[in-house]
């Protein structure tokens, strides 16, 4: 006869007792599920410092899916332990948080970092330690080549997906002509490399390059050269707070030529600091910000509500980022249920599983979208599908920029 120790037993029946009776707590129901066992999950985040509107939102979206699981009875019915690290946007100390979840807190995966400098200086050591890692940043290297990123995934949109949207935009618009400013920050530079690989084959010339740093506050130099470039619009691709400064300028400046923002321009607070010169600013990123917008039927509907509706409750107005976040957690814990990943798994087992539940994704909806993973792609976006080109209507409302009147 299989004889099971008694004190999983009697774990097991506490688990039962305190999520079947109506006057247990919380607490007594969480700590129900730690004597059961404990599965471990990484996050690094840009929580304080220069990428802080990043990563806060990151933070608390993680938090709050950990309690929400954990008060659901946990994952596989054991206590998840999210064991989170503030990086305050330095690839130094993302490398060290990533080396001390790994090698001490032996965590079966990390998600994150915030930023794609963070993000490119932590996947080699989960590469090399076989540690699946979802990035909450949007840079492509950071999944390509897919030979050396077989442990690594993203959730946000490839910046090449997004630098296309804006490109075609802009042709439609009768653009030819334009001026790209760039963070000098690794996320910058690489939106960069994406519009000027793509900028040629839809007839657009990039007649200025402005570069900047994360401090800089006076955009004035930059704009009076892109005036006498000629440009036609303004393409700015940062993560930056500071880059909140530079549709101010362009009012202040009389600089008539449309801004484009990336993705990276998906939080509120990014509007709310430019104030009105924030009107009629352009950029793709995912629904998340137009979610009362959505037909009831529309197939996100329901995931950006809800999601919604409890980071809003705790935390106030929800961003892209945080989005990133929740896609990055909930897939890890999608895997984890669908490998039947126990605490009695071995550690490079379960996380070798993990990878494969990863990269088997499909037809999952996040809130950057619907996630289709393969042995060749650990993002799964489709361009035209997840994404939507946004604009900025007055008061700071975002609108889908196809309801904007011609």
């Amino acid at each position: 006869m299989n004889r099971r120790p008694v004190g999983l037993i009697l774990a097991v029946l506490a688990l039962s007792l305190a999520f079947l009776s109506g006057g247990a707590s919380a607490q007594q129901g969480r700590d129900a599920l730690r004597q059961h066992g404990t599965l471990k999950v990484g996050a690094i985040f840009s929580a304080t410092g220069p990428a802080a509107w990043l990563g806060e939102p990151e933070k608390n979206t993680a938090e709050l899916i950990a309690e929400k699981v954990n008060d659901s009875g946990g994952i596989n019915r054991y206590f998840l332990e999210l064991v989170v690290m503030d990086d305050q946007a330095s690839p130094e100390k993302a490398v060290s948080a990533a080396q001390r979840l790994i090698a001490e807190d032996k965590v079966l995966a990390i998600i994150g970092p915030s930023t794609s400098g963070a993000s490119l200086a932590v996947k080699p050591i989960c590469e090399a330690a076989q540690v699946p890692l979802v990035s909450c940043a949007a840079a492509e290297s950071i999944v390509t080549p897919i030979s050396k990123s077989k442990f690594i995934f993203k959730t946000p949109h490839l910046d090449s997906h997004v630098a296309i949207r804006i490109l075609d935009q802009m042709k439609q618009m009768g653009m030819g002509k334009i001026a790209v400013m760039h963070e000098n920050l690794a996320f910058g530079k690489a939106g960069l490399q994406q519009l000027e690989t793509h900028a040629k084959s839809a007839g657009i010339e990039i007649a200025a390059i402005e570069s900047y740093g994360k401090d800089e506050k006076d955009f004035t130099p930059h704009l009076k050269r892109i005036q006498e470039s000629g440009a036609q619009a303004i393409v700015n691709w940062a993560i930056v707070p500071n880059q909140s400064f530079i549709p101010k300028d362009m009012k202040r400046l009389g600089v008539a030529a449309p801004l484009f923002q990336s993705h990276g321009f998906g939080n509120l607070k990014y509007i709310e600091a430019a104030g009105d010169a924030a009107e009629g600013i352009m950029f793709p990123a995912g629904r998340l910000l137009v979610v009362k917008l959505l037909p009831p039927q529309h197939y996100q509907k329901h995931v950006l509500w809800n999601y919604q509706y409890d980071y809003e409750n705790k935390f106030g107005p929800v961003s892209t980022f945080g989005g990133h976040a929740s896609d990055a957690l909930r897939l890890v814990l999608r895997a984890i249920r669908a490998k039947q990943i126990t605490p009695e798994t071995g550690l490079q087992q379960a996380r070798a599983m993990i990878r494969d539940g990863l990269e088997e994704t499909k037809n999952w909806v996040g809130t950057a979208g619907k996630f289709n993973m393969s042995p060749t792609d650990h993002t799964g976006l489709d361009k035209d599908e997840s994404l939507e080109m946004l604009y900025v209507d007055k008061g700071g409302v975002v609108r889908p920029l196809s309801s904007k009147p011609k």
